[in-house]
Protein backbone atom coordinates (compact mmCIF):
# COMPACT_ATOMS: atom_id res chain seq x y z
CA UNK A 1 0.00 0.00 0.00
CA UNK A 2 1.52 3.45 -0.92
CA UNK A 3 1.00 6.44 1.15
CA UNK A 4 0.84 9.97 0.24
CA UNK A 5 3.86 11.12 2.21
CA UNK A 6 2.77 15.04 3.00
CA UNK A 7 -0.86 13.98 3.94
CA UNK A 8 0.52 11.27 6.35
CA UNK A 9 2.65 14.38 7.81
CA UNK A 10 -0.13 16.34 8.31
CA UNK A 11 -2.21 13.66 9.45
CA UNK A 12 0.65 13.07 12.14
CA UNK A 13 1.47 16.76 13.14
CA UNK A 14 -2.71 16.52 13.34
CA UNK A 15 -2.66 13.83 15.61
CA UNK A 16 0.81 14.88 17.69
CA UNK A 17 -1.08 18.09 18.50
CA UNK A 18 -3.73 16.01 20.35
CA UNK A 19 -1.20 13.94 22.40
CA UNK A 20 -1.14 14.46 26.48
CA UNK A 21 0.53 10.91 27.56
CA UNK A 22 3.92 11.88 28.55
CA UNK A 23 5.73 9.03 27.99
CA UNK A 24 4.32 8.82 24.57
CA UNK A 25 5.63 11.56 23.88
CA UNK A 26 8.98 11.12 25.25
CA UNK A 27 9.12 7.51 23.03
CA UNK A 28 8.40 9.91 20.16
CA UNK A 29 11.39 12.11 20.56
CA UNK A 30 13.55 9.02 21.58
CA UNK A 31 12.30 7.65 18.34
CA UNK A 32 13.29 11.18 16.01
CA UNK A 33 16.55 11.56 18.19
CA UNK A 34 17.66 7.99 17.62
CA UNK A 35 20.81 8.55 15.12
CA UNK A 36 21.78 4.73 15.16
CA UNK A 37 20.30 4.02 11.63
CA UNK A 38 21.91 6.81 9.94
CA UNK A 39 25.27 5.07 9.11
CA UNK A 40 26.38 8.30 8.36
CA UNK A 41 27.33 9.55 11.48
CA UNK A 42 29.60 6.60 12.40
CA UNK A 43 31.64 7.68 8.89
CA UNK A 44 35.50 8.94 9.78
CA UNK A 45 35.69 12.63 9.78
CA UNK A 46 37.58 12.94 6.09
CA UNK A 47 34.86 10.26 4.81
CA UNK A 48 31.61 13.00 5.65
CA UNK A 49 34.03 15.41 3.93
CA UNK A 50 34.39 14.05 0.61
CA UNK A 51 30.85 13.19 0.97
CA UNK A 52 30.26 16.87 1.49
CA UNK A 53 32.48 17.98 -1.26
CA UNK A 54 30.99 15.94 -3.63
CA UNK A 55 27.73 17.27 -3.21
CA UNK A 56 28.44 20.97 -2.81
CA UNK A 57 30.34 19.76 -6.01
CA UNK A 58 26.86 18.74 -7.48
CA UNK A 59 24.84 22.11 -6.49
CA UNK A 60 27.05 24.17 -8.29
CA UNK A 61 26.91 21.59 -11.65
CA UNK A 62 30.56 20.30 -11.82
CA UNK A 63 29.09 16.99 -12.47
CA UNK A 64 30.97 15.05 -15.60
CA UNK A 65 28.45 13.19 -17.53
CA UNK A 66 28.91 9.28 -17.14
CA UNK A 67 30.29 8.44 -20.35
CA UNK A 68 33.30 9.90 -19.76
CA UNK A 69 33.63 8.46 -16.51
CA UNK A 70 33.45 5.44 -18.12
CA UNK A 71 36.04 6.37 -20.82
CA UNK A 72 38.48 7.38 -17.69
CA UNK A 73 37.84 5.14 -15.16
CA UNK A 74 36.61 2.05 -17.72
CA UNK A 75 39.87 -0.18 -17.01
CA UNK A 76 38.97 -0.51 -13.17
CA UNK A 77 35.82 -1.70 -13.83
Amino acid sequence: MEINIQSAKIELIQWLTTINDTALIKKILEIKNDKSGDWYFELPENEKKSIELGISDAEKGKLKPNTEAEKIYGKWL
